[in-house]
């Protein structure tokens, strides 16, 4: 992928652009292996094992269009009411115009324009994060604008704001907001009144009348709230979802937890008829989410397949570890922020008796820390899904059984 932003030297996001893409791939897929393989050959309290010897198969990877994948931009607003900047802050926090970054798609560059109209037409105030007299200068009220775009075109837009002085101008002028953005079907505003490092804030303020965008994937249509989280490369999360579905098929298990459950892409793909799948997410946003979805696929003509199908808010670890929990499941599926599962998880289900976990992960490191600290699990299969084009990241399926 060529990219303008990177020969200038205003933008280096993407750090492995001068790599081929195939080579990439191949990069990625050493390095997991490396990882796992040395997390196989750890000593156990019975005896090493190699990655080999483990039987550890590796299926090929999932690879993804090299440009025009992401289906979220995170776009930081800088400049002026009359001249907003939407893109990145460089290294003296003066603001760079992505709006034609290769990376998105063209429905959500064609969205950028439109936006950046309805910030001066609104009033709003771009956020300035530095200057002369650094404290003296945090002032304004707008610090970003995140545009998801769903698989059949539809848009949800977030702006993050410093407090609510600008909501009503927001809401007078949407109207001519969705006039020159037909597609705009979710918006809100977020609250984030720190000046720190920080996407978010807890309060979200809903603009429109729809409050999710429904997210396709096959035959499962997830209802996206404006603070969940979904993978930001459609297609990849799509055979994400495909491969975790025949994985836990072929074990078929009569019931399975689904920790950190977010939406519920896993639970809901991985339902089938005589299967009772619950799901435990920390977000209150998510949860409600995946529960509505559950409710609209009831109502189809497939309520067998999700007629045992729960979802609810808290904690992976607390609900997993609790001796008032359920009966425990025969299969566990954990797709974890990048932090992993951490020791307290991880040696639970070490110690569980619980047959096969199923670990999507984000972070390869935390992964092969994870494993470590459960030695009675090995893994038997694993795919890398190229989820991030262009940079060191990846996603890595892992299934997992007890030896």
């Amino acid at each position: 992928m060529q990219c303008p932003h990177y020969d200038a030297g205003r933008c280096h996001s993407c750090t492995l652009l001068e790599i081929d893409y195939p080579t990439q791939v191949l990069d990625k897929e050493r390095h997991v292996a490396t990882l796992l393989d040395s997390v196989s050959t750890a000593p156990t309290p019975e005896e090493t094992h190699s990655t080999a010897d483990a039987g550890l198969t590796w299926l090929p990877a999932v690879t993804s269009l090299e440009s025009g994948f992401r289906n979220k931009a995170k776009m930081v607003v800088s400049g002026t009411v009359a001249e907003p900047v939407l893109g990145i802050l460089d290294r003296a926090d003066h603001g760079v115009d992505l709006t034609d970054c290769g990376l998105y798609p063209d429905a959500l560059q064609a969205s950028f324009a439109p936006l950046a109209a309805f910030v001066t037409r609104a009033g709003l105030e771009p956020y300035q994060v530095s200057g002369p007299g650094k404290r003296a200068q945090q002032r304004g009220e707008l610090k970003y604008l995140l545009v998801t775009l769903s698989p059949d075109g539809e848009l949800m837009v977030r702006f993050v704001l410093r407090s609510q002085e600008a909501i009503a101008r927001i809401r007078k002028h949407l109207a001519s907001l969705r006039a020159d953005l037909p597609a705009l079907a979710v918006a809100s505003a977020n609250i984030q009144p720190r000046h720190a490092a920080v996407l978010e804030g807890d309060l979200e303020i809903p603009l429109t009348e729809r409050t999710t965008l429904p997210m396709r994937i096959d035959d499962i249509t997830l209802d996206l709230r404006p603070q969940s989280f979904f993978q930001t490369n459609t297609a990849v999360a799509t055979e994400l979802y495909r491969q975790a579905r025949t994985w836990v098929d072929e074990v078929a298990p009569s019931t399975l937890w689904d920790l950190y459950c977010g939406v519920g892409g896993f639970a809901l793909h991985c339902a089938a008829p005589g299967r009772a799948v619950t799901g435990i997410e920390i977000s209150v946003e998510a949860i409600a989410a995946a529960s509505g979805t559950v409710e609209k696929l009831r109502g189809d003509d497939v309520v067998e397949r999700f007629r045992d199908v729960t979802f609810a808010a808290g904690d992976a670890t607390e609900f997993a570890v609790d001796p008032a929990a359920p009966d425990l499941p025969e299969m566990v599926i954990v797709n974890p922020p990048r932090r992993g599962i951490g020791t307290d998880l991880a040696q639970w289900l070490d110690t569980s008796g619980i047959e096969h976990v199923l670990y999507s992960s984000c972070n390869a490191t935390t992964l092969a820390k994870d494993l470590a600290a459960m030695p009675s699990l090995r893994p038997v299969r694993a795919r890398l899904l190229d989820m991030f084009p262009q940079t060191s990241h990846y996603e890595v399926l892992v299934l997992l059984e007890r030896a």
